[in-house]
């Protein structure tokens, strides 16, 4: 599903700063996986780089059978709302529209009427259980809540792929198990291939493997046993 070979990455300044340094990756299709490293590591870059926010400036990353590389912005966008659902650590919602409005936004630039993409929309927060939430706007919904239709947001294209950055980050304890059982649930019974960028190592205990990245170098990964 992904495959990246010798990927590097070098931002441009007075003293360029080498972010990625031969990176090699594989993800394969259906696992859940997690990306941990130190502020710096190179972690986000690589996260950009894998949903198509960010080009590389050498190697080869191959996406489901196809060469990502030099993408026009029309092409990224298509890439990304086909196959990539992201989710974040702000949770990114838009604070003047309700749950419904933010889960349906990525159908609304899919040009889907808004009849559909309402009813997708509430169907969605059925299924993370937020069904009496749909009308509330963010500022009325707990962390927990919000992150919960941030994924419905994510998931309302059907995408391949889940990027997750930090999900956990902003939440309590008791709410980030809740949202990592959330991300194994859509792992096991919908067969999303998942990454997670996480700094905690909890999180990664409840993943199928862990990716560790140091000073832009990915150290031999590890399986370790998911929590259930």
């Amino acid at each position: 599903m992904i495959k990246l070979t010798d990927i590097n990455k070098t931002y441009p300044g007075a003293v360029p700063l080498h972010v990625l340094k031969g990176i090699n990756l594989h993800v394969e299709r259906g696992e859940l996986v997690s990306i941990m490293g130190a502020s710096g590591s190179g972690k986000s870059t690589l996260l950009n780089i894998l949903g198509i926010l960010d080009n590389y400036d050498s190697g080869e990353y191959i996406l489901d059978g196809t060469l990502i590389k030099d993408l026009s912005e029309n092409r990224s966008a298509e890439y990304r709302n086909r196959m990539i659902g992201f989710v974040f650590q702000s949770f990114n919602l838009i604070n003047y529209k309700n749950a419904v409005e933010n889960v349906a936004l990525p159908l609304f630039y899919q040009g889907v009427s808004r009849r559909k993409r309402n009813l997708l929309a509430i169907e969605q927060l059925e299924k993370m259980g937020l069904a009496d939430r749909a009308h509330h706007l963010p500022g009325e919904l707990s962390g927990g809540q919000k992150q919960r239709v941030a994924i419905a947001r994510a998931m309302i294209t059907n995408p391949s792929i889940i990027l997750a950055d930090e999900p956990t980050g902003a939440l309590d304890s008791s709410t980030s198990r809740d949202v990592m059982a959330l991300f194994r649930q859509l792992n096991r019974q919908e067969g999303k291939t998942i990454v997670i960028v996480t700094h905690d190592p909890g999180v990664g205990r409840q993943c199928d493997r862990v990716i560790r990245i140091s000073d832009g170098l990915i150290i031999p990964d590890e399986s370790i046993i998911t929590d259930n």
